[in-house]
């Protein structure tokens, strides 16, 4: 089996996923993903793919990503190894599609506006 990558984006966050037959190891930038994201919540949403179509311990992820904070990464990685699957097994997608990990989530920050110090906020006004 040859190299499989895809991209997944989320909010300022774009990861580039190549999987490859293996032992169910997952790389981040060159280190393992429970050391570069600790905290057990978001080291779940990486896993979650993987565990809705029940595959963990036989595909290698090596994982390039970059821009936004650890939440968006971690969903934009979450994306792209959904895509992966997809693309190894195509009966992998209704499972994946139903919990949402095949969607690109297009919610990003709104821009800020002149006249004001922030996208919405204002200065207090006075009538008098």
């Amino acid at each position: 089996m040859e190299t499989i990558n895809t991209i997944g984006r989320r909010k300022a966050s774009v990861a580039r996923v190549y999987l490859s037959k293996g032992k169910g190891s997952i790389t981040i930038n060159g280190k393992d993903y429970k050391e570069y994201f600790p905290t057990p919540n978001i080291q779940m949403k990486i896993v979650d793919p993987m565990k809705t179509v029940e595959v963990e311990g036989e595909y290698d992820f090596k994982v390039n990503v970059r821009g936004g904070g650890f939440k968006g990464q971690a969903e934009a990685i979450r994306m792209a190894i959904s895509r992966a699957l997809v693309k190894t097994n195509e009966d992998f997608r209704k499972p994946l599609k139903d919990k949402k990990f095949l969607t690109r989530d297009a919610r990003i920050v709104e821009r800020k506006k002149y006249g004001k110090p922030k996208a919405r906020k204002s200065f207090q006004f006075s009538k008098r």
